[in-house]
């Protein structure tokens, strides 16, 4: 089995804002993640607010919908 890694994403849908962890295979980028990504994509540890910031709900894992997403990165590259 290949190993994984933790990765901290924001991820941007029309109507939410969503924080939490996808598991990357090593050495994989976030891009060939999402290339491979059938339907859904698992995010652990999710907190999800509006875009005023406004906490909705929280989660150890939530299966979220790829037609939803509108930006995906990681928590390195956010300000």
């Amino acid at each position: 089995m290949q190993e994984t890694e933790t990765t901290q994403v924001v991820i941007v849908t029309k109507n939410l804002r969503i924080e939490g962890e996808i598991n990357l295979y090593s050495g994989s980028r976030l891009t060939d993640y999402m290339n491979k990504a059938e339907q859904f994509i698992a995010v652990v540890n999710a907190r999800v607010t509006d875009h005023d910031g406004r906490k909705l709900t929280s989660g150890s894992f939530l299966n979220l919908n790829l037609r939803n997403v509108e930006v995906i990165m990681p928590v390195d590259n956010t300000d």
